[in-house]
């Protein structure tokens, strides 16, 4: 019987390094790094980021996609959603003859036209759960590129759930590695999420908790950000906090340090342990490639030049740096 999932490669990486090299060596890139990253060309200075470009997990997603079209030559090959958030990661794929499966308007995947012997990449984002047991109930074999960074949140919004913790998570309700992990408490009967965009927002929840702020709004301003059936009365009570890794990680520290003392407030320091749990969720190269910008910042630029996807948050948060 066919194997149908896999998470590990195919052992295939000698086979597809000289395409990857031909699609992603930089030239230009090893000349910065042998200059100590930085490159004067007559008037101009170039300085490159010590930290850049593609983290394990992303190195992990791209080349198992690549070892994914060398093993199964024949078959038809789709991607649920873009792979990564880099226009030119996704279009190599696409040259390689992998569909990339869009969000429909009604934010669902279309996998109508899958066939058992269809073969189905799963993004380094990972997909909800629902996603997963379509696919698996389709029968083709799936390619989980999942980050092992992304798995280590779901595990904790997946404890919160089992521990009966609604968990509150620090990012895009409508970003794809959000909704994954979001989906991870629906696990369970009891699991609730909320998720919330910056400090603002997390914000109005503190407030609500020490008591002040009315449910009308919070259900007005959180309508698409939380799980079915959410009671902010009742679903408040106990929270543990998590995050979407690419947000800034400053900002979901103290998003989690202003949830904590609004618990204090509320149930008092020596109960809040029965209210508040947070562990620190943020991606080890997330935080490394923000710091590189700091550190990049300590000398006058005029311009700073971000490459990746528009889309991208990790890009995005990068280019905020500047701000």
């Amino acid at each position: 019987m066919e194997n149908t999932y896999f998470r590990k490669g195919f052992g295939l990486k000698s086979e597809i390094a000289g395409r990857l090299a031909a699609d992603y060596h930089s030239g230009v890139v090893e000349a910065l790094r042998a200059s100590n990253y930085r490159l004067v060309v007559g008037p101009l200075t170039f300085r490159l980021a010590r930290e850049f470009g593609f983290c394990y997990g992303v190195d992990r997603a791209v080349e198992y996609a690549y070892e994914t079209r060398t093993k199964f030559p024949g078959r038809r090959l789709f991607l649920v959603g873009e792979i990564i958030h880099n226009p030119h990661v996704n279009q190599k794929l696409r040259d390689m003859g992998i569909t990339i499966l869009a969000h429909q308007e009604d934010g669902e995947f279309d996998f109508s036209g899958l066939t058992p012997d269809d073969v189905v990449i799963m993004p380094a984002f990972g997909v909800t759960i629902r996603d997963f047991e379509r696919l698996r109930g389709i029968g083709c074999v799936l390619v989980d590129t999942t980050c092992g960074s992304v798995l280590n949140v779901w595990k904790r919004v997946e404890s919160y759930a089992r521990d009966g913790f609604t968990a509150i998570i620090h990012g895009k309700h409508y970003h794809e590695e959000t909704k994954a992990t979001a989906s991870q408490v629906m696990k369970y009967p009891e699991g609730r999420y909320l998720v919330v965009f910056d400090m603002a927002e997390a914000r109005m929840i503190c407030d609500f908790i020490e008591g002040k702020g009315s449910v009308a709004a919070l259900e007005a301003k959180f309508r698409q950000a939380v799980s079915p059936g959410f009671a902010f009365e009742r679903d408040l009570s106990r929270v543990g906090i998590a995050n979407q890794t690419t947000m800034l990680s400053g900002e979901s520290l103290a998003i989690a340090d202003e949830v904590r003392k609004s618990m204090i407030r509320r149930h008092g320091a020596e109960a809040a342990g029965d209210h508040f749990r947070s562990f620190d969720t943020i991606c080890s190269a997330t935080q490394e490639r923000q710091d590189a910008i700091l550190a990049l910042l300590q000398e006058p630029l005029d311009v700073m030049i971000v490459v990746g996807g528009y889309n991208s948050s990790n890009a995005c948060h990068l280019a905020a740096r500047l701000q």
